[in-house]
């Protein structure tokens, strides 16, 4: 007989990531890396990860916002098809995430998500204009249980669509069919649909609806719906196309509302806000303009409603513009530096993960923008007190200087093994160490491809006669 889960009706979930491993995604041949710090026991989670450019640093934030697609049920981007690797057809990552509950903090179950994604060959117009030219392929859910004297039972398959018609294993496809010919039949069509549109099957709304109304074991159930919680609410991706689009003036305010991750407004010509969400957002802004003026002296943000305007689903909604307050005047602020857009849209984010255990925060480059002693000084303090966890790359070395080694991670030139720890402890500096490791090594994998003074300038030389400049 299997064991039951311990969820019960009052369970609210809170899941944090573990560990990651990919293969063939982007130039990451394969790379695993834990989101632990095994040396000291922070309560928050942070891992920053330093290397080369063209590393695989950019490609971790991706593999983590293919997590958040594939968790919310939403089609997969066309640039996720680009980030297979060349010479491989399919793309694995593997999600190790451990949830608990929020109110007691103890842990319930350890669960690996596992996703394969393929690029699927489109022909214009013949499977219709959602047709995605990205495929998941096979996902599957293994998970582990806590038990009373803290040790975890073996992992167990919950469901692999890889297995069967639909899914397995067949026990499990049994149990939340009931045997029905027309949920079967559902079931197959759903799976159809999500694999021509590039969306996960196992946490689509046809899927979670047949385990809600037909599961007898809720448990099963409550694992997908945390899951699914933290997908919608409580992970959150600044990715390159997000950070583009900050640069485009499309400025995100994350609120974490009911469905709602973020609301985008367009510095340009504002934006349109559902009155229904009118008052989170208020309150969001009055709390960023609590850390701000600490953070950048003297900057507050402030709202400017333009009138009242209807959504594109007839609803009403309120036409805003964002301003930035400065010695009490207010100016657009399209108008302000990259930087502190920059900053200005990971401020919430920040807040979120300094004081809510359930928050997961994803930023490529963090410190664009960003001054490098604010960078580590901020970075010191949610290390030290905060609550979250905070996974972001970056170039600039000062955090080195202020974090603790557990939360530092760094790449490779190595394909296959592209993510790294630096042994040891103990080191006062990590920014010496990791210079020492790129000038003399490390007894494993080099963490620098080196480059040549003498050549570069060669070629700059070369360059330069080719191109005539007068």
């Amino acid at each position: 007989m299997e064991e039951e889960l311990r969820f019960t009706p009052s369970f609210k979930p809170t899941a944090r990531l573990c560990g990651i491993s990919i293969r063939n995604f982007k130039n990451v041949v394969n790379g695993q890396l834990s989101f632990i710090n095994t040396k000291k026991n922070y309560r928050a989670s942070i891992v920053g990860l330093y290397g080369q450019n063209g590393s695989g640093k950019t490609a971790l934030i991706e593999s983590l916002s293919v997590l958040k697609h594939l968790l919310c049920g939403i089609p997969l981007p066309k640039r996720f098809a680009d980030c297979i690797n060349v010479d491989s057809d399919t793309a694995r990552i593997s999600y190790d995430i451990l949830i608990s509950d929020d109110s007691t903090k103890e842990e319930f179950c350890r669960v690996t998500y596992e996703a394969e994604i393929a690029r699927r060959e489109t022909s214009e117009g013949s499977e219709g204009p959602e047709a995605s030219p990205c495929a998941v392929a096979r996902e599957s859910v293994k998970y582990s249980l806590a038990g009373e004297d803290g040790k975890r039972t073996p992992m167990r398959v919950l469901a692999d669509t890889g297995l069967g018609d639909v899914f397995g294993p067949k026990s499990r496809y049994d149990e939340i069919t009931g045997r029905n010919r027309k949920i079967r039949t559902d079931l197959i069509v759903a799976k159809k649909l999500t694999e021509v549109t590039g969306r996960s099957f196992l946490f689509s709304g046809e899927f979670s609806r047949t385990v809600a109304g037909n599961c007898p074991d809720r448990n099963i159930g409550m694992i997908f719906h945390s899951l699914s919680v933290y997908g919608r609410r409580q992970l959150f991706i600044i990715d390159s196309a997000i950070s583009g689009r900050i640069s485009l003036n499309a400025l995100p305010l994350i609120i974490g509302d009911g469905e709602h991750g973020s609301v985008s407004v367009s510095l340009n010509d504002g934006g349109v806000i559902p009155d229904s969400l009118m008052d989170t957002v208020r309150r969001v802004v009055k709390n960023m303009n609590l850390v701000l003026p600490q953070v950048v002296p003297g900057l507050e943000i402030g709202i400017v409603e333009l009138g009242s305007e209807l959504l594109y689903d007839g609803k009403p909604g309120t036409k805003i513009q964002l301003v930035s307050k400065k010695a009490g005047r207010e100016i657009s602020l399209r108008y302000e530096s990259e930087g502190i857009k920059k900053i200005i849209a990971i401020t919430q984010l920040l807040i979120a993960v300094y004081n809510d255990d359930s928050i997961t925060v994803c930023i490529d480059e963090l410190d664009a923008g960003v001054y490098e002693y604010l960078l580590g000084e901020i970075l010191r303090i949610i290390s030290e007190k905060g609550r979250g966890q905070l996974i972001f790359t970056s170039h600039n070395l000062r955090p080195l200087e202020t974090l603790d080694t557990g939360f530092v991670a760094f790449t490779t030139t190595n394909p296959e093994n592209r993510y790294m720890r630096i042994k040891g402890s103990g080191q006062k500096n990590l920014r010496d160490s990791y210079y020492r490791d790129i000038v003399l090594g490390n007894g494993g994998d080099a963490v620098y491809e080196p480059t040549h003074n003498a050549e570069i300038a060669l070629a700059f030389r070369e360059a330069g006669e080719i191109y005539d400049f007068t």
